[in-house]
């Protein structure tokens, strides 16, 4: 998926946060998409079994969608932390919903391996080292 799993990364985020359904609107606001795009991009998750889409009501995730949305959720969360505590970007959850359905998750668990390591190595400073041995 490319651009369907930012919007079933953010459907299960706000399920999360505030129960389900999810409501259009709030996952087109913190997409930055049209209302119209939105619509659209539900109903083509709707197709693909990963979610229920009622208009006016919003999107009940699936069990498969839930799997998926897992799945990426995990790789958001890795994504996220990197992006806020090593390269202290202004706004890390954007980025990581950008790319958390990107990546493989090789890369995810080696941007996890550098968290833990940069948490447990001080480099020549006394900071963080990102250095793999």
């Amino acid at each position: 998926m490319t651009d369907a799993s930012q919007y079933l990364l953010v459907c299960y985020l706000e399920a999360r946060a505030d129960g389900e359904p999810v409501a259009p609107g709030d996952v087109a606001e913190r997409l930055d998409r049209s209302p119209a795009a939105t619509t659209e991009m539900l109903q083509r998750l709707e197709q693909r079994g990963y979610l229920a889409y009622e208009p006016y009501e919003g999107a009940t995730l699936t069990a498969a969608g839930r799997r998926e949305a897992e799945s990426l959720y995990d790789s958001y969360v890795v994504l996220a932390e990197f992006f806020r505590t090593v390269l202290e970007l202004e706004d890390p959850d954007r980025e990581a919903i950008e790319l958390a359905g990107h990546v493989s998750s090789l890369v995810t668990d080696r941007v996890a391996e550098t968290l833990l390591e940069s948490d447990t190595e001080p480099d020549d400073h006394g900071g963080p080292s990102l250095e793999r041995s």
